[in-house]
């Protein structure tokens, strides 16, 4: 089920900033499938709730996997595009996810350090333990907060913004993500999609410098709804 802008889901909006609850199988940018991207779908939204002709600004700030759920921020306007921008390369902005996996690991929590090296033709990255040549630093920690029947929730707090960061991170450890059959999960999810939400985000307002912490709601989902 993709967004329209009848069904968007809003989490906060003013003149600056918007937020949205991604659902997983929405593309945050246009890429080569020629599929309607969410930046299109929070165009129209904005053009018909503020009768706005003619173009509409939007600026994309940070993106999050196709299969991914959860927040994205938008910027409504050019003051707060490159005042965003700052704050996600900075990583002044603090990310949580949540992830189910299929296996519970070693450790209850710990901080996972990895060199990440993307694949483009794959459009994959790999984990190794030791820099190798094009590898970037990743670094994320996480945390076991729920044993569900079958599989173990974490939550997950990102130190480094890496292509697949957590899921090339987690499959490194032997904690693959549910539905994530390009990591090595044993099946996909019937949408499509993979049990990886972004589920916090908290970070100072570009314009009216006060702290926002936004939580974005859990997909309609069985196992998800398990967390709770």
């Amino acid at each position: 089920m993709h967004s329209t802008k009848d069904n968007l889901q809003v989490l906060y909006e003013d003149n600056h900033i918007i937020i949205i609850n991604k659902r997983s199988g929405d593309i945050v940018q246009g890429d080569k499938t020629g599929d309607q991207p969410l930046s299109e779908v929070v165009k129209e939204y904005i053009a018909d709730k503020y009768n706005k002709p003619g173009a509409v600004f939007l600026g994309v700030v940070h993106r999050l996997d196709r299969p991914t759920s959860g927040i994205i921020v938008f910027a409504r306007t050019s003051k707060a595009l490159p005042r965003l921008n700052k704050l996600f390369a900075e990583k002044t902005a603090k990310k949580t996810y949540w992830a189910i996996v299929e296996q519970m690991p070693s450790k209850p929590e710990d901080r996972l350090t990895h060199w990440l090296k993307r694949n483009p033709k794959q459009n994959k990255s790999y984990a190794h333990i030791h820099e190798v040549t094009e590898s970037k630093k990743a670094i994320l920690d996480y945390r076991v907060f729920k044993k569900l029947n079958r599989y173990i929730a974490l939550t997950i707090d990102l130190h480094t913004g890496r292509h697949h960061q957590i899921r090339a991170q987690l499959a490194a450890i032997g904690c693959i993500i549910k539905g994530d059959l390009k990591y090595g999960a044993k099946r996909s999810n019937k949408n499509g999609g993979i049990h990886l939400h972004a589920r916090q985000l908290t970070f100072i307002h570009p314009v009216k410098k006060e702290e926002l912490s936004i939580v974005a709601p859990l997909p309609d989902d069985p196992i998800w709804e398990a967390c709770l």
